[in-house]
């Protein structure tokens, strides 16, 4: 029986802490499919499918690693995926609440799934998507933050955005 495991996120967009969490947990099992969420109510800077290609080219050498893209409630895409287990990555003590609030409603919606927490390594643990696109729009230097072809990508949306 395969050992499979889906790590849901937004990724706007994928930093050097995910690829870290991706790395590690395919160490784990033997699948990780990384589900980037197409949520219409959550507003992102790069679009699904721009985010499923950014995340495809970061994880390429990451051998037992699926990019998949999904709607609705993570438990009904695990169950889909004929998985019980959800990865989640927590960086610091004020992810926990939201992280801890989430697994145990899908545990209630779904009493089989279970939640994984994952820490990033220390080199990760204090930033987020959200914080490096802030920076970037003040002409922070990325490099330790997310791959370099993220940078440029990163770079020439944010420059779109302020032509408008």
């Amino acid at each position: 029986m395969t050992k499979r495991a889906v790590f849901p996120g937004t990724f706007d967009p994928i930093t050097y802490g995910h690829i870290d969490l991706i790395k590690r947990a395919s160490k784990i099992f033997d699948e990780i499919i990384v589900a980037v969420v197409d949520n219409s109510s959550k507003v992102t800077l790069f679009g699904l499918k721009e985010r499923l290609d950014i995340v495809r080219r970061a994880t390429k050498n990451i051998k037992n690693v699926k990019v998949e893209s999904f709607d609705g409630l993570v438990i009904d895409y695990v169950k889909k995926k004929k998985t019980n287990v959800i990865i989640r990555g927590l960086r610091m003590i004020s992810d926990f609440e939201y992280e801890f609030q989430m697994a145990l409603t899908n545990r209630k919606l779904s009493s089989n799934i279970e939640t994984i927490f994952m820490m990033p390594s220390e080199n990760y643990s204090y930033f987020s998507s959200r914080l490096l696109k802030e920076a970037a729009t003040l002409g922070a230097d990325l490099k330790g933050f997310i791959p370099s072809f993220v940078i440029k990508k990163l770079n020439s949306k944010l420059k779109q955005a302020n032509k408008k």
